[in-house]
């Protein structure tokens, strides 16, 4: 927001103290935001840092630095080296939308406004170049310049926006490879249907209680490690053996990513895209859980505590207490 003496003559003397008196308390409240915002990403990281080091056991599930990362555990980071940038995508955590933008970016100048982009585009399969790809001395170097950000979520309002989008509104990939099996084991369905549209037809949709008893059984953990869409953001992005220096929240996403591109110096080229649909509000949580005994709230919270203590999320304890 300029002010040109032209304009400033146009308006006359009462105009023109006005004009500046908007100005000077728009500039004032840029600032203020601007500091704000640091801050709370000073909060962010410095929680980060102190629950990292308070159970690094948990945190890291037993690895003591990034050499104990393998390469399999790095195949949710994007790197732009154009733009020295890393990303670790998490799904149900506004991962469509930014990986709309990193396409973007890997396309180049004039850069395109991100919005129009299919979802089928932004997650066709190779569609961006991962940090695993490269020689470990190279991964290391990139890690130690590159600016590294990742965004996270309320574990159990993420959990709950996994199971609407997959088995709620219905995937046949994930029908094939996960309702078929959540339907036997925990819908007393010794014989579920074949197909999609035969569960359709029949009713046959697993209940979100089913989906959390098939996260809290021991032996899905133990036959594959969990699904991305539900797997623990930690376990994605590694916070505490890698150094973010962005953590972005979807609660405050709008806000967090018109700071993260300022950071980048990418804010007069690129406009993060809205996000209307699907949006779960942690105020429904209630109605979600209703169906799941309170033991099982207890061990699925235990199943995410890590999460929530690392990015700051607040217990749920309206869920938790009897």
């Amino acid at each position: 927001m300029a002010l040109s003496r032209g304009l400033l003559q146009s308006l006359g003397f009462l105009g023109s103290i006005f004009l500046i008196m908007s100005f000077y308390r728009w500039n004032m409240f840029e600032r203020k935001r601007a500091e704000r915002m640091h801050n709370l990403q000073e909060v962010r990281k410095q929680l980060l840092k102190e629950n990292c080091k308070y159970d690094k056991e948990a945190t890291s599930e037993g690895k003591q630095s990034f050499e104990d990362i393998s390469d399999s555990e790095m195949k949710h980071l994007i790197v732009d080296d154009k733009h020295g940038i890393i990303y670790c995508y998490i799904p149900k955590v506004a991962c469509t939308n930014w990986k709309r933008v990193m396409f973007v970016l890997k396309q180049g100048e004039p850069y395109q406004d991100p919005s129009p982009i299919s979802r089928d585009l932004a997650h066709v399969p190779g569609g961006f170049t991962l940090l695993n790809s490269f020689p470990r001395i190279e991964i290391k170097a990139r890690l130690k310049h590159y600016t590294k950000f990742l965004f996270v979520r309320d574990p159990f309002v993420r959990l709950t926006s996994a199971y609407r989008d997959k088995f709620e509104k219905g995937s046949n990939i994930y029908f094939d490879n996960f309702t078929r099996e959540i339907l036997r084991l925990y819908g007393n369905q010794p014989n579920p249907p074949q197909t999609m549209a035969e569960a359709s037809a029949s009713g046959g949709h697993i209940s979100f209680y089913n989906f959390i008893q098939y996260l809290l059984d021991p032996q899905t953990e133990r036959e594959l490690p969990f699904e991305p869409h539900w797997r623990q953001m930690h376990r994605l992005c590694h916070p505490c053996l890698i150094q973010y220096d962005f953590i972005g929240h979807q609660e405050t996403l709008q806000e967090d990513a018109e700071q993260l591109l300022n950071t980048l110096k990418l804010q007069n080229d690129i406009k993060f895209p809205p996000s209307y649909d699907n949006i779960t509000a942690p105020e429904s949580l209630s109605g979600w859980f209703r169906t799941v005994p309170l033991v099982e709230r207890r061990k699925l919270y235990k199943l995410y505590e890590t999460d929530f203590r690392l990015f700051g999320y607040r217990k749920p304890d309206e869920l938790l207490d009897g």
